[in-house]
């Protein structure tokens, strides 16, 4: 798939586990995971909006398109 995604290393960036993450942005710690893996189809905006503040970065910090 052409999308990256990067959770983990704005995660990492910002010593926070996934637990703490999911805590923090109020989803299921399985679907943070499906996320986290890259094997999702689809990420709503207000979930992206919510990770994004809690980690203090920007959508394009998390996901990358690569060809």
């Amino acid at each position: 798939m052409p999308i990256i995604v990067n959770l983990d290393v704005m995660m990492a960036r910002r010593k926070m586990s996934l637990n703490e993450l999911s805590e923090k942005v109020d989803l299921t710690l399985s679907n943070l995971s499906i996320l986290k893996t890259g094997k999702a189809k689809a990420v709503r905006f207000s979930t992206l909006e919510a990770i994004c503040k809690v980690l203090n970065c920007q959508p394009g910090d998390i996901l990358e398109y690569v060809e």
